[in-house]
């Protein structure tokens, strides 16, 4: 299996608990490890066999820009069921970030899993 990835892509939405986080939009940051296979699409250099890794992050952009949530983890599970339902992944590592949220930590957030692990990914 292989890794197709996506990395510190920024988005500004609507999250927070609180009500003047509710007023603004703020910033959150991604990075996604998909893991699919790339060989087919390697050997034929068409990008229709492949993971579209600009199709991923459009569709994810559209839908995080629209949306609004109370809790990054609410977020991080919607993005990776589209993920795994819209393209052909098995398997993800999501980093879902929102970057000074925390007086004194430049980022704070969620890693999450989803999928069928692939074998030979080390932990």
């Amino acid at each position: 299996m292989d890794i197709v990835y996506i990395r510190e892509l920024e988005i500004q939405t609507v999250i927070g608990i609180y009500d003047w986080e509710r007023k603004i939009r703020q910033t959150v940051s991604l990075d996604l490890d998909m893991a699919t296979d790339i060989r087919v699409a390697a050997q034929t250099e068409d990008i229709n066999l492949t993971l579209d890794y600009k199709a991923v992050s459009k569709r994810l952009i559209a839908f995080i820009e629209e949306a609004e949530f109370l809790l990054i983890e609410t977020m991080a599970e919607r993005v990776a069921d589209i993920v795994l339902s819209e393209f052909p992944v098995n398997w993800l590592r999501l980093r879902l970030g929102k970057p000074g949220a925390v007086t004194g930590a430049r980022d704070v957030g969620v890693i999450i899993e989803r999928g069928t692990r692939p074998a030979q990914l080390p932990l």
